[in-house]
């Protein structure tokens, strides 16, 4: 019987407020970086619902995927990375850091993105900017860069 080999798939969630800002949440591990509300898919469910319930459980946000903006390759750890547009089902709600991986989370105008974080995560929300989203294809990338 052959295996059948397992890729790692991943997601996350492009949100803007009202203001043009990206939602941004600020790990409790590793270098302490700003990133992308998201995460690691689990068994049943889409890399849609990923991004969705990755930012539930990040942020407290109730969102929903509008748009795929982006998938992109890893071949250091064979995965691949999916980047919705969401929009928050209420406008009004704030974002509330889980405390747990997630020491903080807030809006940032994407000109003026917090340090550090990586040039993947800028590269993402610039994708996400442009819009160019109707005819996406895997995009290899490159280990990331820490911007400082």
């Amino acid at each position: 019987m052959r295996s059948i080999p397992t890729k790692l798939l991943g997601s996350a969630a492009v949100i803007f407020d009202e203001q043009g800002r990206v939602l941004l949440v600020k790990h409790s591990y590793g270098r302490l970086n700003r990133e992308l509300p998201g995460g690691r898919g689990e068994e049943s469910e889409s890399i849609a619902a990923t991004a969705v319930q990755e930012v539930r459980e990040e942020t407290g946000l109730e969102v929903r995927a509008e748009a795929l903006t982006g998938i992109y390759y890893q071949p250091w750890q064979d995965m691949h990375h999916f980047v919705f547009r969401c929009v928050r089902e209420n406008p009004a709600a704030t974002p509330r850091p889980d405390a747990h991986e997630i020491t903080d989370c807030g809006y940032w105008p994407p000109e003026d993105l917090p340090r550090p974080i990586s040039d993947f995560t800028v590269r993402r929300i610039g994708d996400a900017l442009s819009g160019a989203s109707s005819s996406i294809l895997p995009v290899a990338v490159t280990p990331p860069q820490w911007l400082e």
